[in-house]
């Protein structure tokens, strides 16, 4: 048993949730206990997650408040607060809906339902974005309650993406990708028709399309605690990204980078609105104007942000500190240079179509300024490695395939 005065509980099993976990281990030596809907080899392979609670029904609300409160009995002490911490969308938005039958048992540091919904729901985003000076695409909504096609004047290609994805992904079909690329008003309403008769009734985002490769890509992680303090932002430039039509936008690998003008920017834009908590941005750079475009930013800490800590500002040290020990601390700007990935070099030096992030790339992984956190030292399981090494080789055959398709 850790002598800690707390005990991690993380919800989800995903790559999200391992990078949690390690980061827990790295600075505490502790294993969290992690929930779940079911097994992933991402976390039940693994020495370094203590004990996997599961149910395979804890996407229902009322379950997930039961069966959090059944763990939270189950495994609290008089002496040892239960941090919770979730690890997808659906997870933090139910613990935000949730919050009052669960901060009895839990500590936790997420927004409130207000903001929750002015940040989530895409259309509001769009609209405090506009008020706070951020900059965004050229952006369309589409009611999927509508039965009008779409008219509106645009210029192609656009993409198409859900306003709402939690709702989005609890209705799948043949078909369904995270974003759609169109060229055409014909293939705009075919989507449309298409994502309506899945049962999807919320808007459709329809948005000017930025050029550019992976590595116009970017990424930016706030922390605020609970009080709303800023205490830590950053800044990363996407190198690849999944090539899975349904995992576009999950970010493979990743360099840190400094730009104090758009992280000040970005975190004063979430200060000021009260957010608190992980958020992650989604940006893309728009050479056309010379800007970052913000797309949104998700309620959690996202699956590559775990090069904070492997840039030395522990993700889960900001959460004890701030809800375990009440620390307040000055905002930091994660300043470092370093290569955070979850696909093996080859694949870094074979398909990253960038000469001069390629030479960069090399770099790093002579000076050792690398990491994939899917290989943590201290995690000794013996499943894990054969797992890891199918994982890698699979890795090398999707890029390879992507580029002959």
């Amino acid at each position: 048993m850790s002598n800690h005065p707390f005990i991690p509980i993380i919800v989800g099993t995903n790559i999200n949730a391992y990078n949690m976990a390690i980061s827990f281990h790295e600075e505490y030596g502790i294993k969290p206990i992690v929930v779940g809907r079911e097994p992933l080899p991402f976390t039940s392979y693994s020495t370094i997650t203590d004990i996997q609670e599961l149910n395979p029904d804890l996407h229902d609300p009322k379950v997930f408040v039961q069966f959090l409160r059944e763990v939270a009995k189950k495994h609290r002490t008089a002496d040892q607060k239960l941090v919770l911490v979730g690890t997808d969308d659906l997870y933090v938005r139910m613990i935000i809906e949730q919050r009052e039958a669960l901060q009895k048992d839990f500590l936790f540091n997420y927004i409130d339902e207000e903001i929750m919904n002015a940040v989530y729901i895409k259309k509001n985003f769009y609209e405090l974005c506009a008020k706070h000076g951020i900059d965004t695409p050229s952006t369309y909504f589409h009611s999927c309650l509508s039965d009008e096609p779409f008219t509106d004047e645009v210029l192609f290609p656009v993409i198409i993406k859900p306003s709402d994805g939690v709702q989005y992904y609890r209705h799948p079909f043949e078909g369904l990708q995270k974003i759609y690329k169109v060229d055409t008003y014909e293939e705009v309403n075919r989507i449309i028709q298409m994502v309506k008769a899945s049962g999807y009734t919320e808007d459709l985002i329809i948005q000017d399309f930025i050029p550019g490769d992976d590595t116009y890509m970017w990424d930016a992680v706030y922390y605020a605690d609970q009080h709303g303090k800023a205490q830590l932002i950053t800044l990363a430039q996407v190198v690849l990204q999944e090539r899975a039509m349904t995992a576009i936008g999950n970010y493979t690998a990743l360099i840190t980078r400094f730009d104090e003008e758009i992280m000040t920017k970005l975190a004063n834009f979430l200060e000021a609105i009260g957010y608190v908590g992980y958020g992650n941005f989604d940006l893309k750079y728009d050479e056309r104007d010379g800007k970052f475009k913000v797309f949104e930013v998700n309620i959690r800490q996202g699956r590559s942000s775990y090069y904070i800590t492997q840039c030395g500002e522990n993700m889960a040290k900001y959460l004890v500190d701030d809800l375990v020990y009440g620390k307040e601390k000055p905002l930091t700007y994660l300043d470092d240079h370093f290569l955070f990935t979850v696909v093996p070099k080859a694949v870094l030096k074979k398909f990253v179509d960038n000469p001069p992030m390629e030479k960069e790339i090399r770099s790093l992984i002579k000076a050792g300024k690398y990491g994939n956190p899917l290989f943590y030292n201290k995690d000794k399981h013996m499943k894990r490695k054969i797992y890891l090494l199918m994982r890698q080789i699979n890795y090398y055959k999707k890029y390879k395939n992507a580029v002959e398709e």
